[in-house]
């Protein structure tokens, strides 16, 4: 268990900014589908399709590296009619983008159950899971995808728990600590992808607050290793004890209250890789 100091540090402002919300900036540069579209193609490369195929991405694909579609997202910023637009086509780069420049407040939750099922590739759940979580609809979609017979949807499911555990300021610890019963319970009998979202969730939850840190710890110990097949890639497994010890050490360090406290004072996820 990570040891915690005695004497608080004082705790940056917190500056919780997400797509839906105004910046104050100008508006970004409008693109319709058709120059979105070139512009992904033009960026794609046979290397990444490869590497995107490995993990599990479909096609159609160009190939865009995650580099390039930031680039897009800084000119494009927020538009909600072309991140439609970009899903429509069943392009897995545009799709990456839609998610990017969506408005979150905007989605609605029949929309979010169809993107939760569509970006498969392992992980990229996390990105419709972070976009459900900016928007009013994340306690009940996670509820629903979580009870879903849809194995995507559930891995969806799992990764908005870990988005709402270090961005949610509303939602109460005792749905957490369900969802970290559940996992210690289940982890080692679930499908493989689903083992690998739960693990994600376990380490985030540990990652919210001092209760819910000591909580996470002990379910760790008892579940022990995770074991997640990556397939033809590189990815391991973090080890979720490890990883939440040195969470907390690191937003500790730089004047934090919780690793979750820190995350909240960054750009969204979804935006910012």
């Amino acid at each position: 268990m990570a040891t915690r100091p005695t004497t608080k540090k004082p705790t940056p402002a917190v500056k919780f900014k997400t797509a839906a919300r105004s910046t104050g900036k100008a508006p970004g540069t409008r693109m319709s589908v058709a120059a979105a579209m070139a512009a992904l193609e033009k960026a794609g490369s046979a290397q990444t399709r490869k590497t995107y195929a490995r993990h599990g991405a479909p096609e159609p694909m160009f190939g865009v590296s995650f580099a390039t579609l930031k680039t897009l997202v800084k000119k494009i910023r927020v538009d909600h009619e072309l991140a439609l637009e970009l899903w429509k086509t069943g392009n897995f780069d545009a799709r990456l983008l839609a998610v990017k420049v969506a408005d979150p407040a905007r989605m609605t939750p029949a929309e979010l159950d169809r993107w939760a099922g569509g970006l498969t590739p392992r992980l990229c759940h996390s990105y419709v899971a972070q976009l459900a979580s900016e928007g009013p609809h994340a306690r009940d979609r996670a509820d629903a995808w979580l009870a879903s017979d849809k194995l995507v949807q559930r891995c969806s499911g799992w990764m908005l728990v870990s988005a709402m555990a270090m961005t949610s300021k509303t939602t109460e610890s005792a749905w957490f600590k369900d969802h970290l019963k559940t996992i210690q319970k289940t982890i080692h009998t679930v499908p493989n992808e689903e083992r690998e979202s739960m693990n994600y969730a376990l380490i985030a939850i540990g990652c919210r607050d001092a209760a819910l840190q000591k909580l996470a710890l002990a379910a760790a110990a008892k579940i022990g290793p995770v074991d997640v097949d990556h397939g033809d890639t590189a990815c391991k497994t973090p080890d979720a004890a490890a990883y939440i010890t040195k969470s907390w050490a690191h937003s500790e360090s730089k004047g934090f209250a919780s690793p979750a406290v820190q995350e909240q004072s960054r750009e969204p996820m979804r935006t910012r890789c």
